[in-house]
């Protein structure tokens, strides 16, 4: 995974929010997987609450599919976190 960083950095549009980039070593993973892996929310049902209720956002729009695919440059926001999807690759 990686660490969080000021947005502002990566030239993100969204003031004030912290971006970190979380690798993956699969082509795609779901949005629900995703909240797990970086640590967002603390089991599925806690994911598909919050995805649910309307409070992911999915490169910009509001998400309501827990089972989205996401993949490399996919950008997720909750609150004040923004999490960006990076594949690394199994060769280096």
């Amino acid at each position: 995974m990686g660490e969080w960083r000021d947005a502002g950095e990566y030239g993100s549009p969204v003031h004030g929010q912290d971006l970190r980039d979380v690798s993956i070593h699969t082509e795609f993973i779901t949005l629900s997987q995703l909240l797990k892996w970086a640590g967002l929310v603390g089991t599925g049902a806690e994911a598909k609450s919050l995805i649910e209720a309307g409070a992911i956002r999915v490169n910009g729009e509001v998400e309501r599919r827990r089972g989205r695919k996401l993949r490399e440059g996919d950008t997720v926001q909750y609150g004040e976190h923004v999490l960006r999807v990076r594949r690394q690759s199994d060769t280096g």
